[in-house]
C-alpha cells in the first residue's frame, strides 16, 4: 500500500478559523488517505449487505456533494444543481448510487478541486456570516456552524471508510 496522504490536525495558529479549517482539511485528507491503494474493483464494491450503496466511490461522491450543498447552496444561496436535489423516497442517495459509474481517482480529484475552491470561499467570509438559505427549522446557520457540520459529516463517513477498507482488503488504521 502506498504511503498515506500527509495530514495534520494541529493548526499552525490557535485562532478559531484556523482551528476549524485545519480540522476540516484533516478530515478531508483522511477520507482521501483511506482510499489510497484501493483497487478499482474494491472502490465500487459494497461488502455490507444492509447498505448496498455504501462504497468508497459512493462515500467520496457523497462527501463532495454534501459539501457543495452546504457551502454553495445553503451558504451562498446558489441553485442546487447536484444529485442530492434528485433524491426521492425510492432513491434517497442518487450520489452514492451513480458514483460507481466513475473511477475513484476522478471522484477524488473532483473532491480535491472543490475543497480548494471552498477553502478560498471560507477564507473570504467572516465565521458569523449567516447562510443565505434557511435550514429545516427556518433558521439561517452561520459559516461557523456549517464548518462544524462538515467536520462532523466528513469524520462520520471516515468511520464508514474504515469499515469498508477492513472488510474489502484488511487495511486498518490511519
Amino acid at each position: 500500500m502506498p504511503a498515506m496522504t500527509e495530514r495534520t490536525d494541529t493548526p499552525p495558529s490557535w485562532d478559531e478559523r484556523t482551528q476549524l479549517t485545519t480540522f476540516l482539511d484533516y478530515a478531508r485528507a483522511t477520507a482521501r488517505a483511506k482510499c489510497e491503494g484501493l483497487s478499482p474493483e474494491d472502490a465500487r464494491r459494497s461488502p455490507l449487505p444492509g447498505s448496498p450503496l455504501m462504497t468508497a466511490c459512493g462515500l467520496i461522491n457523497h462527501l463532495r456533494w454534501v459539501e457543495h450543498f452546504w457551502l454553495q447552496v445553503v451558504f451562498l444561496g446558489g441553485e442546487d444543481d447536484g444529485p442530492l436535489v434528485h433524491a426521492t423516497d425510492e432513491d434517497p442517495d442518487p450520489e452514492m448510487r451513480t458514483a460507481v459509474d466513475f473511477p475513484l481517482p476522478q471522484l477524488l480529484d473532483e473532491y480535491e478541486q472543490q475543497n480548494a475552491a471552498h477553502r478560498r470561499l471560507v477564507a473570504d467570509h467572516p465565521l458569523d456570516t449567516p447562510a443565505k438559505q434557511s435550514i429545516r427549522d427556518g433558521r439561517h446557520p452561520d459559516l461557523r456552524w456549517i464548518l462544524l457540520h462538515l467536520i462532523e459529516e466528513t469524520s462520520r463517513h471516515n468511520g464508514h471508510l474504515d469499515i469498508l477498507r477492513e472488510l474489502l482488503d484488511g487495511s486498518t488504521g490511519s
